[in-house]
């Protein structure tokens, strides 16, 4: 299994859910009522197959091995950079939980709140998709051994024989297409 080859698969679906998070905003933007059980679909797609299933990946089976093997050039690539990203997304996705929560219970001071890190978010990971697929996975396999990619190719094998048994990539693939049928453009 190709590790690199199928992170970057895995930014397209993610990149095809923040398409969704701000075609839901725009709806929002134009005075469309919040569907929050929408919302609860996309933040559970993004904290369990973005973060959780992609993340876990980079960070566990790639990202330290950057850090370990690479010096000062992969600590900072990836304990200053990507690793601070990955945690500011966290962060949005709280905040537009918390948010979400205070419109649901009547603030709709905090609609924009809503936008703004739903937005915000979408802003960074597109970004940061971007630094990944034509920085950082090129400079590690350009710069890792042979035998640390095959390590790290042999540990993904693992960890999506995992996730196929608990059935995630097929379960968040599925609500990413219900939910672009009802965002698309």
């Amino acid at each position: 299994m190709d590790s690199v080859k199928l992170m970057m698969e895995e930014h397209q679906n993610i990149l095809r859910m923040l398409e969704v998070v701000r075609n839901a905003c725009y709806g929002i933007y134009k005075g469309e009522d919040i569907c929050y059980e929408d919302f609860a679909k996309m933040i559970d797609f993004i904290r369990n197959y973005a973060d959780n299933h992609h993340h876990g990946k980079e960070e566990k089976l790639l990202f330290n091995r950057m850090v370990e093997h690479l010096g000062p050039v992969g600590t900072k690539l990836i304990t200053h950079g990507m690793m601070v990203e990955h945690d500011f997304g966290r962060l949005y996705i709280r905040e537009l939980e918390e948010a979400l929560e205070e419109v649901k219970k009547g603030d709709d001071t905090r609609i924009i709140d809503v936008i703004a890190n739903a937005v915000g978010y979408t802003n960074l990971l597109k970004r940061h998709i971007q630094k990944e697929d034509t920085v950082v996975y090129s400079f590690a396999t350009r710069q890792l051994s042979k035998e640390i990619i095959d390590q790290v190719n042999q540990e993904t094998a693992d960890f999506e024989a995992e996730a196929d048994k608990n059935g995630t990539r097929t379960h968040y693939l599925d609500i990413l297409e219900e939910l672009e049928k009802k965002y698309s453009k």
